[in-house]
Parts: C-alpha cells; structure tokens; sequence
C-alpha cells in the first residue's frame, strides 16, 4: 500500500482511509475489462453454428490488448491467493458477462454451460498469457479460435447429455 501511494504521490494514511486494507484496494482496482452485456451484443448476432467462434474471438480480443492483458492477468493472479477475488472473478465472468449469453441461448442447463465456458476461458487465459505455455503461446490468435470454437459452440448448443446441474 505504501508503493501505491508513493506512487500516487499521497500520504500512505489516505489510501488506508479510503479502502481499508490491501483485499479491498485490490477489489476497487481490479474488474473485467469489460461492460455486462457487451460479451452478448457482440456474440449474439449472426450464425448460431458458429457462436464457440465469436466468443473465443471476443476474448482473445481482450486478452491480445496490453493494457486489457494486464489486468485479466492481475485478476487471476490474484484469484489464485485470495478466496475474495476468486468470488469476485468467478462472479463477474459467470453472472455478468456470459449469462446473458446463456440466457439468450433458450438451452436447458445454461448455467451449466456458463460454467464451462469459463471455466475454459479462464483455463486459457491462464496457459497462454500466464503459464506461457510455449505451443500454446506461440499460436495465433486465428490458430487459438480455430482450435478453442469448436469446443465452445459444444458447451453453448451441443449436447452434455449425462451433465445434470
């Protein structure tokens, strides 16, 4: 907290003031690069059939902008050491961001699906831009769709049959 507000330029007392503890100054700074609904509006429209595809590319999309990476990165950084941003991360991707998704899809289990998505996402995320791991980072974002889609597109329309919520 202390390199935060040297860097800030403000007395170390002000940012405890203000947010309390390091948990709380991490919460208020860290949130999706995103708005709710967005993931929906850009998804959403066009073949169904290829659904997997537009959501792989709307999130290599953030993961491939620099200052949007750093903070996906922040937050699942994070979520790995604390209970809290893991609810927070688990939350705001589910809830906010892909339920509108499943919501529009009129599928049985769209919660369910919800989660794989992420759950899938989230994993990727991790691998690639985190872990690093090389054949996986060295892949185009185009080679990453072409591979991740497929999966998706099952998860959000295909069967998970022997899948029960």
């Amino acid at each position: 907290m202390r390199a935060i507000a040297r860097r800030a330029d403000v007395d170390p007392g002000l940012v405890l003031h203000y947010f309390g503890d390091k948990e709380r100054l991490f919460t208020e700074a860290m949130t999706l690069p995103m708005i709710p609904g967005q993931a929906a509006a850009e998804v959403l429209p066009g073949p169904r059939s290829a659904i997997g595809r537009r959501l792989i590319e709307f999130f290599l999309r953030i993961w491939e902008d620099p200052s949007q990476r750093d903070q996906m990165m922040g937050m699942l950084r994070g979520a790995t050491t604390s209970p809290h941003v893991a609810d927070m991360l688990r939350e705001a991707l589910t809830e906010r961001v892909l339920a509108p998704v499943g919501d529009s899809l009129g599928v049985s289990d769209a919660a369910l699906r919800m989660d794989l998505c992420s759950s899938l996402l989230i994993g990727l995320g991790f691998g690639r831009y985190v872990l690093r791991y090389e054949r996986l980072a060295s892949l185009s974002a185009e080679q990453v769709a072409e591979l991740i889609g497929p999966t998706l597109q099952r998860y959000l329309t295909g069967d998970i049959a022997g899948a029960s919520a």
